[in-house]
């Protein structure tokens, strides 16, 4: 039996989630991060799927998350727009797409980011993390101290 063969004799479906969000074209490898920076648990989550089949990615792969009665805040948003940029959300009531948006990154986030500078004011007084987001390339610069961050640096310091 060759892979086309297979695919047709075994149907994986995946159930529709009635109310909740789907976060659709994920970079393979990312779903994992947004599960853990979002701090789902097997409660929340319908459905993950990583390294999928894509028809619309460059990479024809992708990774999925289905997440019933879970809807995004815009701080979430913000975390999963900086891990999944191009990424697709879509919010789901009573069965249909309410609202879709394809993600870019914010131009600023507060609040979600730690600084990288260990004598930052933030990372010892009760002070809110605000950077500013540049996008080509990729940095965060702290508003406190001005210290930048790049995009690995990003995805490892954004807080859970």
């Amino acid at each position: 039996m060759n892979k086309e063969e297979a695919i047709k004799k075994l149907k994986v479906r995946v159930t529709p989630i009635g109310n909740g969000t789907a976060i659709d074209h994920i970079q393979p490898g990312v779903g994992l991060t947004i599960v853990e920076v979002l701090g789902l648990d097997v409660k929340e989550a319908a459905a993950i799927a990583l390294n999928t089949e894509s028809k619309k990615m460059k990479e024809k792969r992708k990774d999925l998350i289905l997440m019933e009665n879970r809807f995004l805040t815009e701080e979430e948003l913000n975390k999963v727009r900086l891990l999944a940029r191009g990424a697709t959300v879509n919010t789901i009531k009573n069965y249909k797409i309410e609202k879709k948006e394809r993600l870019d990154l914010p131009e600023k986030v507060e609040g979600i980011l730690q600084c990288i500078n260990p004598v930052c004011i933030t990372n010892h007084e009760n002070i809110k993390t605000k950077f500013s987001i540049k996008k080509n390339p990729v940095k965060a610069k702290c508003f406190y101290c001005e210290t930048s961050m790049d995009e690995q640096e990003i995805k490892k310091y954004i807080k859970k």
